[in-house]
């Protein structure tokens, strides 16, 4: 199954989501095939006449242009995944994704989308981090049984 994980650059989180078999939906593949695609003329922008079109199906044209760049990576993950994790009150060296209004506006979608989604407090000490693996662990297990 496609997992999509919030924040959507956590290397934690995705780790977590493949060694359980399901295909986590990360930044880093998005931006990996932005810096990588020949029809990019002007790196390091890295941006399509496409894009910002893309970004006004998920935010508004009087959102920040910023949110709507964002967006415009972030809702076709969105769009893909058949379930999430969402980590709140993340660090931002855990996967900060720079703009709380994005934040705001994703972790909106992915619980408009209606698919099984665990959502859990970012651990704080050793015991918690135990629970929250255990926890994430028995949702993708719950995942895998449920769709075969």
């Amino acid at each position: 199954m496609k997992v999509a994980i919030f924040p959507p650059n956590s290397l934690i989180l995705a780790d977590l989501v493949e060694r359980k078999g399901h295909e986590p939906l990360i930044l880093q593949k998005e931006i990996r095939k932005k810096v990588t695609d020949p029809e990019i003329d002007s790196p390091p922008f890295n941006i399509t006449q496409e894009d910002p079109l893309k970004g006004l199906k998920y935010a508004a044209i009087e959102v920040p242009s910023g949110v709507r760049g964002r967006m415009s990576i972030f809702g076709p993950l969105i769009e893909e995944a058949d379930a999430a994790i969402i980590m709140e009150d993340a660090p931002f060296g855990f996967g900060c994704m720079g703009c709380s209004r994005t934040n705001e506006l994703c972790v909106y979608y992915l619980r408009q989308k209606k698919v099984p989604i665990l959502e859990l407090k970012y651990p704080r000490s050793r015991e918690e981090t135990i629970e929250v693996v255990n926890k994430i662990n028995t949702f993708l297990d719950r995942l895998e049984a449920e769709n075969g």
